[in-house]
């Protein structure tokens, strides 16, 4: 065999294991975030579970923030996967939205790490985002977020055909679901609800959340939400039209008309 093709073969082996190893990094990485949360996980602790020193993570992530998001992109991958094992287009779509929600809901109460993550990266801007993470990986986010997101995007599509849904821009409303989610998924992860008590030394009270009840209100605000301004349809009265009003007029007169007695209608006839 010729030096040359020696040479490949040993570059497509060192590229399987650098691809080999950051897979071993992530995975460990999503381990200590569903074991710790994403606060505690650290760059020293996720190096002692793949068994390397801590300068190799460096060497396969411009660092910690591209890190969390390749293993952000990894929960999506898993997300997706259980989004298309619920969803069927044969289905009416408040009922394929209603399971794809409960489907999200439940996997961020699975996985609160995912929900973490997901909204430290909502946090940033665009720009924070290019700094701290290189294009290639900002490509497999975007990609990995816009499978479920399309998802979503082509239910609301099929109901606004069938005049269940609002009729926005899919696309916005399904970034808006999926932050609305994440949003309400937080409340669940902090447990708490804060109220104002009563009385002459009013001061704030802290409540545990009922888990229960934040999935279900997060669930019911997805199809609120889809439905939109559709759910206030009918509920203020129209203001009648020209038209309206001369037909209601000429009923109202011929009413009068046949109320009145038969003298006085002779009477106008003399």
């Amino acid at each position: 065999m010729s030096s040359a093709l020696l040479a490949i073969g040993r570059r497509r082996t060192t590229a399987e294991r650098r691809r080999d190893r950051e897979r071993d990094i992530i995975r460990a990485t999503r381990e200590l975030f569903d074991e710790r949360g994403t606060i505690d996980a650290q760059i020293d602790d996720i190096a002692k579970r793949v068994g390397i020193n801590k300068a190799l993570i460096y060497r396969h992530f411009a660092g910690k923030e591209e890190l969390f998001a390749l293993t952000l992109v990894d929960y999506l991958g898993e997300l997706d996967e259980r989004l298309q094992e619920v969803d069927g287009p044969r289905k009416a779509p408040m009922n394929r939205l209603r399971s794809l929600s409960e489907v999200f809901v439940d996997f961020c109460l699975e996985y609160p790490a995912f929900a973490d993550c997901a909204m430290s990266l909502l946090r940033k801007t665009g720009e924070e985002l290019f700094g701290e993470i290189t294009e290639p990986v900002m490509i497999k986010l975007g990609n990995a977020m816009a499978a479920a997101l399309d998802r979503i995007s082509t239910i609301l599509k099929a109901g606004q055909k069938t005049g269940v849904f609002d009729e926005v821009d899919t696309d916005y409303l399904a970034n808006h679901l999926y932050t609305q989610t994440l949003g309400a998924m937080h409340m669940a992860r902090m447990g708490l609800i804060v109220s104002r008590q009563t009385g002459d030394k009013a001061h704030p009270v802290v409540h545990h959340a009922d888990i229960s009840t934040v999935r279900a209100t997060a669930i019911t605000a997805t199809l609120a939400t889809a439905v939109g301004r559709k759910a206030l349809a009918g509920t203020t009265p129209a203001k009648p039209g020209p038209k309206a009003l001369k037909t209601s007029t000429t009923r109202s007169t011929k009413k009068a008309t046949a109320r009145r007695s038969p003298s006085s209608t002779a009477g106008e006839n003399q």
